[in-house]
């Protein structure tokens, strides 16, 4: 295509309809087609990035190539569609405000009153066209987060009312809203739609598509009403109803041809529909895996958005294994060594999960206990992984105190500590290990024949490492530390041979996973764990 043409996917009535999802499904649909895409996220709240909230806040923290702590949606963008996002794809009120009164004090505005229009609504539209002027992307999808109407997301409205008034046809939005099923009436209400698009009108921007969110199926009757209501043409209308899986949103959306419907409004070719060949088999292998296996994730956030890419790794490597995976989530501040057992029971494999700070620590190190003595799968993320490796330094080498520095400042065993060039660096911010790092492996380790190769790349989200004065003693006992950062020599994975499944990673491979590409890590843990709970 000669010019990039930019989507803005906007959402109405109540938060978290799924226009993440929907994002990743237009991308999907697109690049099936031959386009070349990316796709990025604005966030409204004021935070730089979502890397010092709360999961309970905001789920999971992404982590971009790059080292950008993200939105989950990220997430999604990459699993759906395989790109790799980066800082560019990523952006807050917070970092716009903070570029702007950068330029206000170096004096690029030349003495004006800095005000929202024009200066945030500028900044905001350059960061929204950067990608597709440095990387001549075809299409560049732009979500909005949040819902219509916040106060928090005017800036960028109005930025995209602007951008739709310069480039014509090159601009369009698909608002996402809700269609509420009340149970009493027995009706389906299309009123929360139509005040959402007079809402999006009144600040001038006319939605070119409606994506309907609901959790009935609405006939042409309801999709006729909504078009007229909201001067949107009938075939711009598309419902996204609930379905067994968030992988069938695209399929979904191609049966209702909102790829045809997003070419005709931007002047583009329509050309022959793409089978999604690899995606519906996927599809397919998901609804026919009959068995089931269970496993437990060993963690301290109590809700399934804080370990989302945990999940959808585990998702994909199930589907892989024609086995479904059962995620059941044990919290690890209720764990001791009395209760153990039964906690753990019934669950085929363990992971033991990411996380910062001393809340729920000691629940991961008797749970990595009961399962390297009960030889039970057992994959340990991040500080997963630093609390196998507290957990053998206890039991095995017999230092009752050993832990990390993080947790324990005083502790004469400092198996996991902060690497001595970082501890002056402390208040900087400088000592997080962020993004992709080399990683070379031990050739004749189970993570070597996992791989198939002596040299990855994998993200990393943290600022504690193994420490290097413990590594013959570990090695000596059992645990093999076979993995390792070429440049730092730092401890990315330790393993133990003897063991079924026991093995733990400094690194978040789940940030990898895509729905066409399943990590190796997680394919051949759930592999294993079936084989586990067969014999």
């Amino acid at each position: 295509m000669a010019e990039t043409k930019y989507i803005f996917v906007t959402g109405g009535v109540v938060s978290s309809l799924g226009k993440g999802i929907i994002s990743a499904s237009i991308g999907k649909l697109l690049q099936a087609r031959g386009y070349n895409i990316t796709i990025q996220k604005f966030d409204p709240y004021i935070n730089i990035d979502p890397g010092t909230l709360n999961p309970y806040e905001h789920g999971e923290c992404y982590v971009t190539v790059d080292g950008m702590e993200t939105d989950l949606d990220l997430g999604h963008y990459e699993r759906f569609t395989g790109i790799q996002t980066t800082k560019a794809n990523s952006m807050t009120t917070g970092r716009i405000y903070k570029a702007v009164i950068d330029k206000e004090r170096r004096g690029d505005y030349l003495g004006k009153t800095i005000q929202v229009v024009p200066h945030i609504t500028d900044e905001i539209k350059r960061n929204i066209k950067l990608l597709g002027q440095k990387y001549h992307y075809d299409f560049v999808i732009t979500e909005i987060g949040g819902t219509i109407g916040d106060i928090e997301s005017a800036p960028f409205m109005e930025a995209i009312r602007q951008m739709k008034w310069e480039l014509g046809k090159r601009a369009i939005n698909i608002h996402l809203t809700y269609v509420p099923y009340l149970k009493a009436a027995g009706e389906l209400k299309t009123k929360p739609t139509q005040h959402s698009v007079k809402e999006l009108q009144s600040i001038g921007i006319q939605p070119d598509i409606l994506v309907l969110r609901t959790e009935k199926n609405l006939n042409d009757a309801i999709r006729k009403k909504v078009a007229a209501f909201c001067n949107v043409d009938f075939d711009c209308v598309v419902q996204s109803e609930d379905l067994p899986s968030i992988y069938e949103v695209p399929v979904n959306m191609q049966n209702q041809r909102l790829d045809e419907a997003i070419l005709r409004k931007v002047g583009e070719p329509i050309g022959k529909t793409p089978t999604l060949g690899p995606w519906k088999e996927f599809i397919e292998r998901r609804k026919h895996a009959k068995e089931t296996i269970n496993i437990g994730l060993v963690g301290k956030y109590d809700l399934q958005d804080a370990y989302k890419s945990i999940r959808e790794s585990l998702s994909h490597a199930g589907t892989y294994n024609d086995h479904k995976v059962n995620i059941s989530f044990i919290n690890s501040e209720a764990i001791t060594e009395a209760n153990v057992a039964d906690k753990l029971a019934g669950q085929d494999g363990i992971m033991i999960c990411p996380g910062f700070g001393q809340r729920g620590i000691e629940g991961k190190v008797i749970a990595a206990h009961y399962t390297r003595t009960h030889d039970i799968p057992t994959f340990g993320i991040c500080l997963g992984m630093q609390m196998m490796v507290v957990e053998f330094a206890r039991n095995v080498l017999g230092y009752a105190d050993a832990n990390s520095r993080e947790m324990d400042e005083k502790t004469s065993h400092n198996v996991i500590d902060i690497m001595e060039e970082q501890k002056n660096i402390s208040n900087m911010g400088g000592t997080m290990r962020l993004g992709a790092y080399e990683c070379v492996l031990k050739q004749g380790s189970r993570v070597f024949d996992i791989y198939k190769k002596e040299n990855i790349q994998e993200r990393h989200r943290h600022r504690y490492e193994f420490n290097n004065e413990y590594q013959a003693e570990f090695e000596k006992h059992g645990m093999k530390c076979v993995g390792k950062n070429p440049e730092s020599d730092l401890v990315e994975i330790v393993e133990i041979p003897s063991l079924r499944w026991y093995i733990g990673t400094q690194y978040h491979p789940e940030y990898q996973s895509t729905v066409l590409k399943p990590h190796p890590l997680f394919v051949d843990f759930v592999k294993t764990t079936i084989a586990n709970k067969k014999k």
